[in-house]
């Protein structure tokens, strides 16, 4: 059993709760500047409305005053259900001060799952970001014969709106509010979090204030570097998504600005007009990054010079790592003169494309191939991979500044212990690990000897830097009895731009199989690029199902990411044949979470008779 403590850098002493974190700022530095808001029909260049801590208290207090005159009791449950925008920060900061426990619904969720968490836990109000989710929670609250004090939006109804609470409460006392915001201490369950679910039904997270004020202070003292005054980001998750509202009580307690995005798409406009200084990712964006680089260097015939480019950031990246850990290192006079020269040509024109200011990247919610993290720390724009779950408020692990280990997800948080117990599996205890789900027969098998069981299958090093190997369900006991852990197989294919999603099967077969899932829109612009017109109409079942892609073209390209995932494992582990498969990623048809993972067991059951055809014929592709 191997076991490594990060002890805690700062006390959560002075802080009755989660609120203090925005209430300890507005004293010291009422003024500055907390949000940039975008009006909801203004261009994303255009100016942006800034908020600030003064204004944001004052708005959060007035609304606070709204839940509690519309019946709101302290404990009872709150719903949000929103795309991401500064409402939601301003709601969900509202239902602290009223001493309410707030319960986040993802905008994608479908009716029965909104029905589901509505009824679990015991939600009294909602909040809707739509008209469209307004209906949705109004269904909900019927379907559970819920008594429940109204279902209210933020702009998208007249009279039941937020303006409409505000009024509402006008008659409360400042005093009331103040009375009701320190009421919830340290141990008091903050928010209820249902898991995504990738492998079983959803279940209610109980997330504490002592959770997120343990978290927030000791994740900022010990990124100083990213976390700092003046700095600002732009938030385009979920903010359902506890990563998400984390994020965002760092930089409100920090003194960060802080702007919200609903479509991700309009993240890299943006980037020109806020320029942050750092931003949190999902691989899957940088990997776009590169895609797109690569294909503008196409464009202008310089394929051939930015493959160079592309290895020299890489080695750049090694060696940065390399100088870290030994300041004495030097990087051979030919690899900087390399850098210099790609550095002019492409990379400093990169970062000006992400704002000019961006420091760096954080990446979590997948693993982040090690190559591809060398590659934007070459480019000047390190990435910080981390590691989290619901269950831990977040981060659990994480890579440092100044000694970042590409492939590996980082040491412990201050004040977590991670142990690695004799199977494999990752265990947690420490400031952000949650109370407990909120019904007991969940919790079952939810802990041992005082740690959570993440379910996730790892190792450490001697330093305490932990390496992710995958799920503990997601295991495969070929025929031979050779147990396999698919993850890391899929990781190094879905590297490639053009694939969504790989999953590997074999369960009681002679042989490894492989799902490759493609992503469209990237299929769609390599197409245009090779000049393939009878790829761009490529059609994606409605039904949940997926549809078998057997262009050779394709076959040839994803081909390559195959055979280059199998030269870098063992034998026993390679995928000896393969499928290419459109299916609808969407959270409507049950086949990707909210946070868009692969629900690996609901997919491949559905894909049931390919996979049996994997292994009726023979013959092999990789």
């Amino acid at each position: 059993m191997n076991e490594f403590t990060s002890p805690p850098l700062v006390s959560t002493a002075g802080h009755r709760n989660a609120t203090e974190l925005l209430m300890h700022r507005f004293r010291t530095r009422p003024e500055h500047v907390a949000f940039e808001v975008r009006a909801p029909d203004a261009a994303i260049t255009d100016p942006w409305r800034q908020v600030t801590t003064r204004q944001f208290v004052d708005e959060v207090r007035a609304l606070a005053k709204g839940f509690i005159a519309a019946g709101l009791q302290p404990g009872d449950s709150l719903a949000i259900m929103s795309p991401t925008r500064y409402e939601w920060a301003l709601a969900d900061m509202a239902a602290w001060f009223a001493a309410a426990v707030v319960v986040p619904i993802y905008e994608t969720s479908a009716a029965p799952q909104v029905n589901a968490i509505l009824a679990d836990a015991g939600v009294r109000l909602a909040l809707a970001g739509t008209a469209a989710h307004a209906v949705l929670l109004e269904s909900g609250f019927a379907a559970a014969e819920t008594p429940g004090l109204g279902v209210w939006t933020m702009d998208a109804r007249p009279g039941a709106d937020l303006a409409a609470l505000v009024l509402l409460g006008a008659g409360v006392p400042d005093s009331a509010v103040e009375d009701r915001r320190l009421l919830a201490d340290l141990d008091a369950v903050a928010t209820i979090v249902y898991t995504s679910g990738t492998t079983a039904a959803p279940k209610g997270a109980l997330i504490t204030h002592g959770n997120f004020v343990g978290q927030v202070l000791n994740v900022a003292a010990a990124y100083t570097d990213v976390v700092r005054e003046g700095g600002n980001t732009i938030i385009f998750l979920p903010m359902a998504h506890v990563l998400a509202r984390g994020l965002q009580l760092i930089c409100l307690a920090n003194g960060m600005r802080i702007a919200h995005l609903s479509d991700p798409r309009d993240v890299v406009p943006a980037l020109g007009a806020l320029k942050p200084t750092f931003l949190v990712v999902v691989p899957r964006v940088l990997q776009k990054i590169q895609a797109s680089a690569a294909a503008a260097a196409a464009s202008k015939k310089l394929g051939r010079v930015w493959a160079v480019a592309q290895r020299t950031a890489v080695e750049w990246g090694r060696f940065q790592e390399a100088y870290d850990a030994d300041p004495t290192v030097r990087a051979p006079l030919g690899l900087r003169a390399r850098r210099a020269l790609f550095d002019r040509l492409f990379y400093a024109r990169l970062r000006t494309l992400v704002g000019g200011r961006l420091g760096y990247l954080l990446s979590g919610a997948a693993a982040l191939d090690a190559e591809l993290s060398l590659f934007f720390r070459g480019l000047g724009l390190p990435v910080i991979e981390g590691y989290g779950l619901t269950e831990t408020t977040a981060p659990l692990t994480g890579n440092l500044p100044g000694a970042i280990s590409a492939g590996s997800v980082g040491v412990p948080m201050p004040g977590t212990t991670v142990r690695i117990s004799d199977q494999g599996e990752v265990l947690a205890r420490g400031v952000g690990v949650f109370a407990g789900y909120r019904r007991a027969s969940d919790n079952a098998e939810a802990f041992s000897d005082g740690f959570f069981r993440t379910g996730d299958l790892g190792s450490m090093d001697d330093r305490g830097r932990l390496t992710l190997q995958g799920r503990i369900k997601d295991v495969i006991v070929t025929a031979g009895g050779k147990t396999i852990s698919p993850a890391i197989w899929e990781g190094y294919v879905e590297g490639d731009p053009l694939v969504a999603h790989a999953v590997m099967v074999g369960e009681g077969k002679p042989y490894l199989g492989g799902l490759v899932l493609l992503d469209p829109e990237s299929v769609a612009a390599w197409a245009e690029r090779e000049g393939i017109a009878d790829l761009a109409g490529l059609r994606i079942p409605d039904d949940g199902g997926a549809v078998q892609i057997e262009d050779a073209r394709l076959l040839g390209a994803i081909g390559k990411a195959v055979s280059a995932a199998n030269a870098k494992i063992a034998r026993s582990e390679q995928v000896r044949r393969f499928v290419l498969l459109l299916a609808d990623l969407s959270e409507t048809n049950g086949n990707v979470t909210p946070t868009m993972k692969l629900k690996r067991g609901a997919f491949t059951e559905r894909a049931r008779h390919i996979v049996d055809n994997l292994y009726a014929d023979q013959r092999t592709q990789a």
